[in-house]
């Protein structure tokens, strides 16, 4: 108990904060939506699992653009801009305008703080030395991967995840080497989030959290309760190290950061919608992650940590 209310006289504060700065800003954004009339978003990020989503990403428009652009197009075409449009009608994103606000104040945090570290982290860091702070840190959380894979009676992928951490830990030099993955010990990422919807519960309306970026409630709680799957951060925050915390959290967001900055920023030069699409590229990886890699209609694109996306299609 001393620890949650610990941790929840940390996250007041910065709540009061982005409480206010959403008031500020949401207030002219509803506004201006007003005088504008109805808007329809017609990009096709809500058909998940499907043909449709690979489509969009090769820049097919819609059936209004269709329509004055080409007297010849194909009829099929039509068929899908008017399902793709009807689709897109029945997103879950009920605030829509919040989520896009708090998506520009990510934006521009991102732009402002998290783009410039990722690039002196790696300007000052080579290839093999990211790879390395990236495999310790994954090392880190395995008592929490673990722990969600027993939670889900996942017994196979439990043991997988103890035989990487006493290799890694051991052989790894703490983790810095991922030498279980080079004897065809493959890793993979569980959370709470993951474990809450095996237990059936339903993800809820799509949200943009303040800096981690997209996610729904269920996730959102499920973030915040990993810490307490951790053995690390109990650690930490019983001998009061918390510089120690502090760090590993922002060394592991922007060594994440770093790996996709790149593709991110191809994914909002080619986006007819940057928001669409990243709620589109989400929700579909994080569907595959629930399904422990189950593949489906639709390319997956790598989502690495929450509000970063990974473009690379193999």
């Amino acid at each position: 108990m001393a620890i949650l209310l610990k941790k929840l006289n940390k996250a007041v504060p910065s709540a009061a904060v982005i409480g206010v700065s959403l008031a500020l800003v949401a207030a002219p954004v509803a506004v201006s939506a007003n005088d504008k009339g109805p808007n329809l978003d017609v990009i096709p990020h809500a058909i998940e699992d499907s043909q449709d989503v690979r489509d969009f990403q090769l820049g097919i428009i819609t059936t209004p653009q269709l329509a004055q652009n080409s007297k010849k197009s194909e009829p099929s075409l039509l068929a899908k801009g008017d399902e793709l449009a009807q689709a897109a009608a029945d997103v879950n994103d009920p605030i829509e305008p919040v989520n896009r606000v708090m998506f520009q104040i990510n934006e521009f945090l991102h732009g402002l703080i998290l783009r410039p570290l990722a690039e002196l982290y790696m300007l000052i860091l080579p290839d093999e030395g990211q790879e390395a702070v990236g495999n310790f840190l994954d090392n880190l959380r395995s008592p929490v991967v673990l722990a969600n894979d027993l939670l889900q009676g996942e017994m196979k992928r439990a043991w997988t995840t103890t035989k990487r951490l006493a290799i890694n830990s051991t052989l790894g030099l703490g983790g810095a080497m991922d030498v279980a993955d080079k004897w065809g010990i493959k890793g993979h990422s569980e959370d709470l989030g993951q474990t809450f919807a095996v237990w059936g519960i339903p993800d809820g309306f799509y949200l943009v959290l303040p800096i981690f970026g997209p996610s729904n409630p269920r996730d959102a709680v499920g973030t915040f309760l990993d810490s307490y799957l951790d053995p690390v951060s109990h650690w930490l925050d019983n001998t009061h190290r918390d510089d120690w915390s502090t760090a590993r959290t922002v060394v592991g967001g922007v060594d994440e950061f770093a790996g996709v900055m790149d593709d991110l920023q191809k994914l909002k030069e080619t986006s007819i919608d940057y928001y669409a699409a990243l709620r589109s590229i989400s929700r579909q990886k994080r569907q595959a992650e629930i399904r422990n890699g189950a593949s489906s209609d639709a390319p997956l694109p790598d989502l690495k940590y929450d509000f970063n996306a990974d473009l690379n299609t193999k």
